[in-house]
């Protein structure tokens, strides 16, 4: 099987690209987070929920990655 014929399939579309989605969303806001915790200045706060948005990026990168291994490898 090659790779195009490897990309056309339906969990790719569904589960793997959104996956991967989530979860450079999830490296994003955990640098978010990581950058507002070691601010020099205490009273700048930002208006971002990094915490929050990390961790239901990384949940949905989970939950979504892990159904697309399951749909590849699992059938």
């Amino acid at each position: 099987m090659g790779l195009w014929e490897l990309l056309d399939q339906d969990w790719v579309e569904w589960l793997l690209l959104p996956g991967l989605a989530c979860a450079a969303l999830a490296v994003i806001a955990w640098l978010g987070d990581r950058r507002r915790l070691r601010r020099s200045n205490p009273d700048a706060v930002g208006f971002m929920p990094w915490t929050g948005v990390f961790l239901w990026s990384f949940l949905g990168a989970v939950a979504l990655l892990g159904l697309a291994a399951r749909s590849r490898f699992g059938g």
